[in-house]
């Protein structure tokens, strides 16, 4: 059996370490939605000054899109409302065309597999790119949050991304574990939050509308 490596742990220790340096280093993080970034902002919040990058170019089709990022801008005007802390959010350009090219060759894999980490990487690393030339000291992904995503999977992905970059760290994560997966869906229904029922990209959204038209 794979022996499985305890991201919150790390993710402590790191909080830990930063506590001793009476600082308030500055975090990018990836984000796909509100609800997936519900219990991540109030995690990292009291640590970090938060900034959100938007770059999710795989969900399909735009309108789509656009419910998911109108969504997590609502949801963080609620966030500062109730917990003070304001969090900007840096979007690109939505290019779903030229995105898919790298997975459309894994068109017909069941989702959690090449195609899934191929689309994790592309964001992570876009992001990690951003963060670096910008001055941010920290980058991480709210996507441990879900259950469907393999969190040592993503925190791989991430420790072998931070390789290529010299001034941002990679801030380990598994945001589901100790009850985190919980109060997430506490806040996602407090919030009133739309869930979406496919993961993004239009291989799962076909497969979704199959499954619900049955």
């Amino acid at each position: 059996m794979e022996n499985k490596i305890n991201y919150y742990k790390k993710s402590r220790q790191i909080l830990d370490e930063i506590k001793k340096s009476n600082a308030k280093p500055r975090l990018l993080l990836h984000a796909c939605c509100g609800p997936c970034s519900t219990f991540p902002l109030k995690f990292l919040c009291p640590h970090f000054d938060v900034t959100i990058f938007f770059n999710n170019s795989n969900i399909y089709p735009e309108d789509e899109y656009v419910r998911r990022r109108d969504e997590l801008k609502k949801f963080l005007g609620y966030f500062e409302r109730d917990f003070g802390y304001h969090v900007d959010v840096i979007e690109t350009p939505y290019d779903n065309e030229n995105y898919m090219k790298d997975l459309e060759p894994y068109k017909d894999q069941p989702e959690g597999q090449t195609r899934c980490f191929i689309c994790y990487e592309k964001r992570m690393d876009q992001a990690f790119a951003y963060a670096d030339s910008h001055g941010f000291d920290y980058f991480t992904t709210v996507m441990t949050i879900s259950r469907q995503k393999n969190s040592q999977k993503l925190n791989e992905i991430g420790l072998k991304i931070s390789q290529k970059y010299k001034n941002t760290k990679y801030f380990f994560s598994d945001f589901k574990k100790n009850k985190g997966i919980d109060e997430a869906r506490e806040m996602r229904i407090h919030y009133d939050l739309y869930q979406q029922l496919y993961c993004g990209c239009k291989y799962t959204y076909e497969k979704c509308l199959i499954k619900y038209k049955k």
